[in-house]
């Protein structure tokens, strides 16, 4: 089943983030975890644990969520973050 969503990744010292948008955030983090594209962002850089994510009803709304996040700082992204995930714990086993 699609259903958009923005997220941010990091890797285990949580100190390298990456944000995308996507309509299968189960199936797309299984690929961030295997790194299946191997000279990607999140592959070089071990971005493989989920730390924030939001559903939105259209994708169109999913990018440009993610584009409000790409054009901010780095300290918003944290206060998001610890907002919705203070422990910084990998939120991929709760999804779907």
């Amino acid at each position: 089943m699609k259903n958009p969503c923005t997220y941010i990744t990091t890797n285990t010292h949580n100190k390298v983030l990456y944000t995308g948008v996507t309509s299968e955030l189960k199936n797309r983090m299984d690929k961030h975890k295997t790194k299946r594209y191997k000279n990607s962002f999140t592959a070089r850089y071990n971005c493989d644990k989920l730390v924030f994510y939001r559903h939105f009803p259209s994708m169109a709304e999913a990018i440009a969520y993610e584009k409000k996040l790409k054009a901010g700082s780095r300290a918003k992204k944290i206060a998001l973050i610890e907002l919705m995930n203070p422990e910084w714990k990998d939120l991929y086993d709760e999804l779907e």
